[in-house]
């Protein structure tokens, strides 16, 4: 078991949920609810999946949460470029989550291939 808590890519992919989950968009609300909804989930994911692999003891069981959390992240990529052609999101502030969510996604990407390389 590993303490999840100390991983820079849950620090980081928490602090970018709680940005989302924090998001305040009045005037688009009643416009896409689900959208933000669905934007706020797969953001929560993220960080909920690789902390849950760590609860594992099998290196296997940690790359298929860190794979979850890798799909949710594109996930999350796919819902701010909707959010973005739909002008649900101010431009500026989409590609700056987009930013972060791509580097997210790239950092579990390449520790799940660390976790799966590594002898048992």
């Amino acid at each position: 078991m590993r303490d999840f808590t100390r991983l820079d890519i849950w620090q980081r992919s928490r602090a970018l949920a709680a940005q989302l989950v924090a998001l305040d968009i009045r005037s688009s609300r009643h416009r896409a609810p689900g959208l933000l909804s669905q934007i706020r989930r797969a953001a929560m994911s993220i960080p909920a999946n690789i902390a849950e692999g760590c609860g594992h003891d099998s290196p296997q069981e940690f790359v298929r949460f860190l794979s979850i959390a890798v799909g949710s992240a594109m996930e999350l990529e796919s819902h701010l470029l909707l959010a973005r052609e739909t002008a649900l999101i101010p431009r500026a502030r989409v590609d700056a989550l987009l930013a972060e969510t791509i580097a997210i996604r790239r950092m579990t990407d390449r520790l799940r291939g660390v976790v799966r390389s590594s002898p048992s």
